[in-house]
């Protein structure tokens, strides 16, 4: 009797620990995005060359990101160059913006909202010129921003024994980006 019942313990407490297991596999899980891989999938797109209100042709060079782990915002400094179509002069220089982080479950996707150009200094350029342009630029980071992820996920990156995840969260740490993926709804 009392081995019947040690039997019945021991099962009950591996089925209990099984269970438990399970939850865990099937759980959120936090996936890293390390720096240096976001700064390769940056720099896959650039140069971007752009015509912004038919006054300027803007190339962006030379992406470098940062993250910004006390704002939970990404940063990004490019190199710039301005040729109006009109002008024989071009001018260079860097442009830095930053952005808040946000996750597009639907497009599995890490975006970047809330674009704004943090310094933009173009050598050569009057004060006032400088001033316009960087009102043009703001209008050029929201065009570059809004439909432009951050970092995609492939699909195979969100299926895990058989399981679908969707990213839910997302938080900056120094050196990587930190994605909560969470089990999808059926």
């Amino acid at each position: 009797m009392k081995t019947l019942n040690g039997i019945r313990l021991a099962a009950t407490l591996l089925a209990c620990s099984l269970l438990a297991s399970c939850a865990n596999v099937f759980g959120p899980r936090q996936v890293a995005l390390p720096l240096h891989k976001l700064q390769a999938g940056m720099e896959r797109r650039f140069p971007l060359n752009n015509r912004v209100l038919e006054l300027f042709e803007i190339q962006l060079t030379r992406p470098q990101l940062a993250l910004v782990p006390d704002t939970n915002r990404i940063a990004l400094t490019m190199d710039a160059s301005i040729a109006p179509p009109f002008l024989r002069q071009s001018w260079t220089g860097t442009m830095a913006m930053s952005g808040r982080l946000y996750v597009d479950a639907a497009r599995g996707a890490v975006m970047m909202a809330e674009p704004r150009v943090d310094q933009f200094a173009i050598d050569g350029m009057d004060s006032s010129r400088q001033r316009q342009v960087t009102k043009v630029a703001n209008l050029l980071v929201d065009q570059l921003v809004r439909e432009t992820p951050v970092y995609s996920f492939r699909p195979e990156d969100l299926r895990y024994a058989g399981v679908q995840f969707v990213p839910t969260r997302i938080t900056a740490a120094r050196d990587a980006l930190v994605v909560t993926l969470e089990p999808a709804n059926r």
